[in-house]
């Protein structure tokens, strides 16, 4: 049932416009049973309400409470590898990246006590695909950012992330170098203060 109601909801979305956004997610806000159907519809990876979900599920996570992905997080972070549509990828980069922001913040909260080893491989391994393949400057900025504070406790993932930079990222477009070389700076930084 809920899985129809929020499908509905998606399929009257209309555009990525912040009201659109914000109506739906309002929806869900009030009738929280609707958030595990939303991540479902997430990664029906072929369809493209797909999109639709993303946007919403990224605009809850971002602008109302982060906090709700946590039960998902197992679902999210083992299906995140099988978004193929760019407009699907670029809002769960960002949701990557607020779970890694959550993880390394100074203040205590819930993802802290949440995210498991295992969640955060398949965040590293995705971002990592998302790095080698193409995609759009916000992924890129996203992953980059999400893989270097991972890396602050996996000591494989600097290295890595810093070759990709160099060989491959530091020469596309204008907003990766920029990226680029300030994730550089403060991977250089963490060497220095080790």
């Amino acid at each position: 049932m809920s899985i129809l109601k929020i499908t509905e909801e998606l399929q009257n979305l209309g555009n990525a416009a912040r009201e659109n956004r914000q109506r739906v997610a309002n929806i869900v806000l009030a009738n929280q049973d609707l958030f595990e159907p939303l991540v479902q519809v997430t990664f029906q990876v072929n369809q493209p309400i797909s999109v639709k979900a993303a946007w919403v599920l990224e605009w809850i996570c971002t602008h109302h409470n982060l906090n709700l992905i946590i039960p998902q997080l197992p679902f999210f972070t083992q299906n995140i590898k099988y978004l193929t549509l760019d407009s699907a990828i670029r809002p769960c980069a960002k949701i990557c990246e607020h779970i890694a922001n959550a993880y390394y913040s100074k203040n205590d909260n819930k993802i802290k006590h949440h995210l498991t080893e295992e969640h955060i491989q398949a965040i590293l391994e995705t971002g990592f695909d998302w790095l080698i393949t193409p995609q759009k400057i916000a992924v890129r900025a996203y992953t980059m950012n999400t893989l270097y504070l991972f890396g602050l406790e996996q000591d494989w993932v600097h290295p890595e992330l810093k070759h990709l930079i160099e060989s491959k990222i530091i020469h596309e477009s204008k907003g990766t170098k920029a990226r680029g070389k300030h994730i550089l700076n403060l991977i250089e930084k963490h060497e220095k203060s080790r």
